[in-house]
């Protein structure tokens, strides 16, 4: 039947354990009726010793069947040769794959993880029951970002599978945000002194976490070097590449790893293999040489040399291999029974060659998958039709993992994600922590128990994260215990850190360092008008225009919106005084008129008062427009109806200034001017300045009518709710016909400042304009250097200022006469007859 080539590299307890697993499975298959029930399977065992140049002579020498090359021929009379399992380094795989591809004959690695073996083209015979590194890359760069881990190091072999492996994990690692500080290479050719230089580096750089993708073999060296310079501080993750074993280093050299992370190929148990490597013995497999070297290194001691020449056995020696010692009560320790991935993969390998030999030997001729529904001959099997089966094969282990190969030759199959936890008892322990699965969701295929993790700190971890840090040596003697008691129970929960920068909180966005790395970065505060939401923000947003950020800049809130309102004590204010300056206004209405057939009355022309008065007191009312919410009516009547009223309040102060100076003009009976003393004067003046005011307004109105709108973009911290003037030159055309007719009035007033007070109020009219002008011409400045509401409220200032400064200064003189000194509102007194009798 045919035979199964096993080649591994050196011998060492963890090897050698692999071998007994494909061993087991050997034995468990030849028991097994349902599978090859007439054949039997059997094996031959090659030791590359880690050499590209004996794995690549042992493939021809396997090939030819005999023990010399004869590449492409077969001397051997056995039965042929179903396959080879092997090499456990993907470095070995390479060439072996690369000669048994030419001839299509089927080799199955059950360790070799590099990538590129996938590649049909190039090796099209080879398959694995391990996953390749495309997934570690992405799974190992997600455990970085599960423990935040942004700032590592990388250690790697200096093979084409530490360098093409290197470079996957790095990009995975780069593509998730994290930074790879350095890439060193080691090899178990370097010298020391280039191994004391990467121990060295690592001694002094920031890093806390570092990954190892190398072979065990080429780090050992490198681990040892560590432990000799007390390298503790360090957190470990060792990629499916390193085989993680306590017989790799001593157990003090291993506390330097402790709580350190690795990553291995998924496994499942083995039912009965225990029990199986517990009773092997050399008597069982005399031609096993493997099994003396592991029995001398077990028991320390040296199997006697058979004396050929001798019938009676030599006196045994202290130190002599009796053959009566036993390995059941250290069966799991020695062989690492805690963790069987590599050894479990193997026998995985063995099983897909005997169900694909037994799929071959049980096909029906003329079902068969070849030409014509033929089938292999069992007698003279060809390497393809066995590579054709294999490819094929479908079946699950006895504890339900079920096994194919894809069309790139790999086996599903997941990582397990392991911790390195050595007890205060230098007691070894490789716990299962989580599991790495491609085949799961987006978003669970990186599974960690976080609890289960035990965290190894050295002391600088421990006082550089405030974890212990006695504060004087006597409580550090005393509180020895308790603070021990404390850091068990605390370390498992702390996750060490391993970051460049610390992270940027909201508010604040990240500004890369020129020349490091973009996990190297400075927390910049975001601009006005931006905020950032989120930790380590690269670009800060803007807020909606409706919205400012806050005092922190972590959060938009909406922006007030502002507009002079009544409930706010400067509406409030504003309103209350309009009011109160109407009502008097309407007090004065109401004297003039009750005593409206006194001289002082009469004497000023009462229908001009009248009108006035009605004038400013709609004048005050006003500014009632002004205040509260901007709608499109109150847009459109605030300018148009406060300055249509000014108009003929100011036409009215005019009119009584001409009035005057007509009324001395006009003494003498022959005078031109008596003409134009009539009740029509007065109303065409009034009517024709109102009017040219009036046409204005009604012009701002058709062509550019004010409306209400939202300004978003004079306050970042609030919304000014305000009347939209539309086209400025109206708004300016009307204060600057308005500022005519007061400058009219203001001159006409003051050139007849120096008739006759007891008969004009020219003196007062001058007083009242002066004011009306400096009010308004105050206001145009301070009304462009506001904004919003205190705009509004400026304006209505000024109309109130004007306002009552007419009010004021024009009618409460002659209410002083009227209340308080009735004696002088005679005919007498205002016409001056004393003073001309007293002048003849």
């Amino acid at each position: 039947m045919p035979t199964l080539h096993l080649i591994d590299v050196r011998f060492s307890v963890r090897y050698y354990r692999d071998i007994l697993a494909m061993l087991f499975a050997t034995e468990e298959i030849n028991s097994n009726p349902r599978l090859l029930p007439n054949a039997t399977l059997g094996f031959r065992i090659f030791d590359s010793c880690m050499s590209e140049n004996r794995a690549s002579s042992g493939v021809l020498e396997l090939l030819s069947g005999k023990m010399q090359l004869v590449p492409g021929y077969r001397c051997s009379i056995h039965p042929p040769l179903a396959g080879i399992i092997g090499e456990s380094l993907s470095s070995l795989s390479v060439p072996m794959a690369r000669i048994m591809g030419v001839l299509h004959f089927p080799q199955i690695s059950h360790a070799s993880v590099l990538s590129s073996l996938s590649d049909k083209l190039q090796f099209p015979s080879f398959l694995r029951t391990v996953p390749n590194y495309s997934f570690q890359n992405i799974g190992l760069a997600r455990l970085m970002g599960h423990f935040q881990w942004t700032w590592v190091g990388m250690i790697i072999s200096n093979d084409e599978v530490g360098i093409h492996g290197g470079q996957g994990i790095r990009r995975g690692i780069e593509d998730n945000g994290g930074c790879v500080a350095f890439m060193e290479q080691i090899s178990l050719r370097f010298s020391r002194q280039r191994i004391l230089q990467v121990v060295k580096l690592i001694q002094r750089h920031s890093v806390k976490v570092i990954i190892v993708h190398s072979p065990d073999v080429h780090a050992k060296v490198f681990l040892q070097t560590l432990y000799e310079h007390n390298v503790t501080s360090k957190v470990w993750v060792f990629t499916a590449a390193f085989a993680i074993g306590p017989g790799l280093l001593g157990n003090l050299a291993w506390k330097i790893l402790n709580g350190s992370l690795g990553v291995a190929p998924y496994t499942k148990p083995m039912p009965g293999f225990e029990e199986f490597v517990s009773h092997i013995h050399p008597s069982r497999y005399p031609d096993d040489i493997f099994i003396r070297i592991l029995w001398e290194k077990t028991f320390n001691c040296k199997f006697k040399e058979e004396i050929r020449t001798e019938k009676t056995p030599a006196k045994e020696s202290p130190g002599t291999c009796s053959g009566q010692e036993n390995l059941e009560n250290m069966t799991r320790v020695l062989f690492e029974l805690n963790d069987l991935s590599y050894s479990y993969h193997g026998y995985l390998a063995v099983h897909a060659f005997a169900h694909a030999l037994s799929n071959l030997v049980a096909c029906v001729p003329g079902q068969g998958p070849f030409l014509n529904g033929s089938c292999a001959d069992t007698n003279d099997m060809k390497p393809w039709q066995i590579l054709y089966y294999l490819k094929n094969v479908y079946f699950r282990t006895p504890t339900g993992h079920e096994i194919f190969f894809d069309a790139n030759g790999d086996a599903p199959a997941a990582y397990d994600i392991l911790n390195i936890q050595i007890s205060q008892d230098d007691e070894f322990q490789l716990v299962k922590v989580g599991k790495l699965d491609p085949s799961a969701q987006e978003g669970k295929d990186v599974i960690v128990n976080d609890s289960a993790i035990q965290w190894s700190f050295g002391s600088s971890q421990l006082e550089g994260q405030g974890v212990l840090r006695p504060s004087h040596p006597q409580r550090r003697t005393r509180g020895c215990t308790w603070e021990r008691e404390v850091l068990t129970f605390i370390m498992p929960f702390m996750v060490p850190r391993s970051i460049c920068s610390e992270s940027c909180t909201p508010g604040y966005r990240k500004a890369a360092r020129e020349g490091e790395p973009l996990c190297c970065f400075d927390c910049v505060p975001c601009s006005q008008g931006e905020i950032s939401n989120d930790t380590d923000t690269v670009k800060c947003k803007k807020c909606p225009e409706n919205q400012w950020p806050n005092e922190r800049h972590d959060r938009c809130i909406k922006k007030v919106i502002e507009f002079l309102a009544f409930s706010e004590p400067l509406g409030l204010t504003l309103g209350i005084s309009a009011g109160f300056l109407s009502l008097l206004t309407a007090l004065v209405l109401f004297f003039f008129i009750k005593y409206r057939d006194t001289p002082i009355i009469k004497a000023n022309n009462r229908g001009l008062s009248y009108l006035l008065l009605v004038a400013l007191m709609f004048c005050f009312l006003c500014s009632f427009i002004f205040i509260d919410r901007p709608r499109k009516l109150t847009c459109m009547l605030r300018q148009t109806v406060f300055a249509v009223i000014f108009s003929v309040s100011v036409s009215s102060i005019l009119a009584k200034t001409i009035l005057v100076v007509l009324a001395f003009k006009a003494t003498h009976p022959s005078s031109s001017a008596r003409r134009w003393l009539g009740s029509q004067m007065p109303i065409c003046i009034v009517s024709f300045c109102s009017l040219v005011q009036i046409l204005i307004c009604i012009i701002w109105i058709v062509k550019s009518p004010p409306f209400p709108e939202m300004n978003l973009a004079s306050s970042k911290e609030k919304v000014i709710f305000a009347c939209n003037e539309g086209d400025p030159i109206f708004f300016y055309c009307m204060l600057g016909y308005m500022g005519l007719l007061a400058t009219v009035s203001f001159v006409v007033a003051f050139l007849s400042r120096n008739l006759p007070g007891s008969f004009n109020e020219a003196k007062l009219i001058t007083f009242s304009m002066l004011v009306f002008v400096s009010v308004w011409i105050s206001f145009i400045p301070a009304y462009l250097s506001t904004r919003g509401k205190y705009m509004v409220a400026v304006e209505v200032f000024a109309i109130l200022c004007s306002s009552a400064g007419l009010l004021g200064c024009v009618f409460f003189p002659k209410c002083y006469i009227i209340v308080m000194r009735p004696d002088r509102n005679t005919r007498e007194h205002l016409v001056g007859k004393h003073h001309f009798a007293n002048k003849r």
